[in-house]
């Protein structure tokens, strides 16, 4: 099982595409479809490492993004997403807090 560089609810900056998110979700491999791959993954990253699933900071948009495109933030302010408050709860001024489960 491969570890993973960042985790859900960690800010992380896209150094392709220069857009700052924070992670929703964490796959160990590629688990989207090889159509998709082809036509979004246009630098080839690999398949058998780490991929994210990231809420866009001002956007309305969430990517599937490869761990090699991903580096950590520097600026930790507050992403502005409209789906946040659907992921998360909390924010400690650093990352965000995944939403508990009612009981």
């Amino acid at each position: 099982m491969l570890n993973p560089k960042f985790y859900i609810g960690q800010i992380v900056y896209h150094q392709r595409f220069n857009y700052r998110g924070v992670v929703i979700e964490v796959d160990q491999e590629f688990s989207n479809s090889e159509q998709w791959y082809e036509s979004m993954a246009v630098s080839n990253p690999p398949k058998d490492k780490p991929w994210y699933t990231v809420l866009v900071d001002r956007t309305m948009h969430l990517t599937y993004v490869a761990q090699q495109n991903l580096i950590a933030s520097g600026d930790t302010s507050q992403i502005d997403h409209p789906l946040l408050g659907y992921y998360f709860d909390c924010y400690d001024n650093h990352r965000y807090f995944v939403k508990q489960a009612a009981n």
